[in-house]
């Protein structure tokens, strides 16, 4: 079984080496901090709590309930049950890659695994297409695609492995799904114009 574990190490590890060091360039230098900071996606979060209240009316206000929903079941399962058993420093604070990683975002003092970035835009990210699915065709694509540049954007800024943003993208997609399952079986959403 330690083999098993060794390749799976070495595969997370080689991986990380290639996105956060041999992949550098300027222009992911710039976008990724803003892939990865919550302030960026403020309009977004903005849009929706005015869109879908208004287009939905008392269901689009559910619709957003179920949305902090999934942030918030993500953020306490991810932070505050799973990292402190885990233990698993980050990529910035392991002293055998100090030397190495490429860290353009502060390190921060928590624990690696999983990506709380990662569970909680994967979990916005699937909820959002398992409950828009019928409204908007391209939804699923773009829910998943803005989840993973987010986690890509982790790993790239140094702050993260790729089995912490892959696990944590994981139980993020298990949330939104389940929570996006109980909207569907409750609600509908129905324009109000």
């Amino acid at each position: 079984m330690q083999s098993l574990h060794d390749k799976i190490v070495f595969c997370d590890y080689t991986i990380w080496y290639l996105i956060n060091v041999s992949w550098q360039s300027a222009f992911m230098d710039t976008v990724a901090p803003f892939l990865r900071n919550q302030w960026f996606w403020a309009p977004l979060y903005l849009f929706l709590l005015i869109f879908m209240p208004s287009n939905f009316g008392k269901n689009g206000w559910f619709w957003c309930l179920g949305f902090l929903l999934c942030f918030a079941i993500g953020d306490q399962v991810s932070a505050h049950f799973i990292k402190p058993y885990i233990h698993r420093l980050r990529p910035c604070n392991n002293p055998v890659l100090q030397s190495i990683v490429h860290l353009i975002v502060p390190c921060g003092s928590g624990y690696s695994f999983p990506s709380s970035h990662a569970t909680n835009h994967f979990a916005l990210g699937v909820f959002s297409a398992v409950t828009l699915q019928k409204k908007v065709k391209w939804i699923w694509p773009l829910g998943l695609l803005w989840a993973a540049s987010v986690s890509y954007a982790q790993v790239y800024v140094g702050v993260h492995f790729p089995l912490d943003v892959f696990c944590g993208g994981l139980l993020g997609a298990v949330i939104g799904l389940l929570i996006g399952f109980i909207f569907n079986k409750r609600l509908t959403l129905e324009s109000v114009n």
